[in-house]
């Protein structure tokens, strides 16, 4: 407690909850690291199909079309109580995994038939850990407590990623599997000690009357909120066009561009990873000097034009190097973007209006739904230069229509 008290970036631990909470979301971002890696490998050499491995990619996002229902029974029954469900289930759903591979009946079919169940319910993971941030951080820790929780994620897809690979070649997919799920038993373990003490906020105790309504309610300040709508549309846009090509499209990168085996695919994943892992600790460090809203614009214009540098390179280590680069600007793009959120939103519709901002994940299914036909017919350089070149477009756009609300130096979202 006397290192987190003479380190600032530590400060968000001298929450009790989040002393259990990181480590938790810590251990949910391994796991689903190593099954994306496990699996999207096996979806690849299984089938040979790119269009395979985009479907896959796509269907674990699924989940982000009913992510408002999640947040709207966070705030009835707990956002700790819904996370709890959430991770229990992916116990369940790997321990069904793991025993296909173990006893030789795992096949592209029931892969996806429970990745399709899985990727209904991962997607609103993400969204749950910043409501249980919000609610349980004063909010001169914020963006330091975001910086540092986004850690979890950054650092998973190195070590996920790379254990993924790893475990696999050395001990097949059904020990690998087994690995899986005994990360997931000690991250729901830890998820029961999170959010025992909370710092009450504003307006907490508004209860819309209905789910229905709150659903509509949250829609409609989305619409009506000129900063949270630009918010929401920057998102989906990086979605759509940013992460399809550092995301599921690794795999066809590394077997068919690179000439890489999985392991290979690992240190891809891992570059992108550690540079966001790196842009993570700088916010948590930084991150009281960072004017949010003009931060999350430049960052994700250097994001999209490093992504095109990406698409015309053929050799592993310049893409590492750039893939490395991509994943730093990425989180200084996203982190500024949940803090603006979770700043701005009024609390009493904070969880309906985070998972309508999972909606804005959609545009990555969607980006990879459509990629694959695209890199199949015109191949990966000419797929990633026409993604980047349409996000940059609408990157500028959105700066340009909103420039009172996201760009001017005074306004409330640009506040240090």
């Amino acid at each position: 407690m006397s290192l987190i008290a003479r380190a600032p970036a530590l400060a968000p631990f001298q929450i009790r909850s989040f002393r259990f909470q990181w480590p938790a979301d810590l251990l949910a971002s391994w796991a689903f690291e190593m099954e994306t890696v496990i699996l999207g490998w096996f979806v690849l050499v299984s089938t040979g199909s790119v269009l395979a491995l985009a479907v896959f990619g796509s269907l674990q996002f699924l989940g982000t079309l009913i992510s408002p229902l999640f947040g709207m029974a966070g705030d009835r029954i707990g956002n700790r109580n819904v996370l709890l469900l959430m991770r229990t289930a992916y116990l369940i759903l790997a321990s069904c995994l793991a025993v296909l591979f173990l006893i030789g009946l795992a096949a592209p079919v029931p892969v996806f038939v429970l990745a399709t169940i899985m990727g209904l319910v991962r997607p609103s993971d993400i969204t749950m850990r910043n409501l249980l941030v919000g609610e349980t951080m004063p909010a001169d820790y914020l963006m330091r407590a975001m910086g540092v929780s986004r850690t979890t994620a950054d650092s998973a897809r190195i070590v996920g990623a790379l254990s993924g690979a790893a475990l696999v070649a050395a001990l097949g997919s059904g020990l690998a599997y087994v690995a899986v799920c005994g990360v997931y038993a000690v991250c729901l373990a830890l998820t029961l000690g999170v959010g025992l003490r909370r710092v009450r906020i504003l307006g907490e105790g508004e209860v819309t009357p209905s789910a229905l309504g709150a659903l509509r309610q949250g829609f409609a300040y989305v619409w009506s909120t000129p900063v949270v709508r630009a918010v929401m549309l920057l998102a989906f846009l990086v979605n759509f066009a940013a992460y399809p090509l550092t995301g599921s499209l690794l795999a066809y990168v590394a077997k068919d561009i690179y000439r890489m085996d999985q392991t290979g695919l690992g240190w891809l994943i891992a570059c992108f990873a550690g540079g966001a892992l790196t842009g993570s600790i700088l916010v948590s460090l930084y991150g009281a000097h960072i004017r949010p809203a003009r931060t999350m614009i430049v960052c994700a214009l250097v994001w999209l034009l490093l992504n095109l540098v990406f698409s015309w390179l053929t050799t592993p280590l310049p893409g590492e190097i750039v893939l490395f680069g991509s994943g730093l600007f990425q989180s200084f793009c996203m982190i500024p973007m949940s803090v603006i959120l979770l700043r701005v939103t009024n609390p009493a519709l904070r969880g309906c209006v985070m998972g309508v901002r999972m909606l804005a994940v959609y545009g990555m299914p969607l980006g990879l739904l459509l990629s694959g036909p695209l890199v199949e017919w015109g191949g990966f350089t000419a797929t990633g230069t026409l993604y980047s070149v349409v996000g940059v477009v609408f990157t500028l756009a959105i700066a340009w229509w909103w420039r009172a609300d996201l760009w001017n130096r005074s306004a409330p979202v640009n506040v240090r």
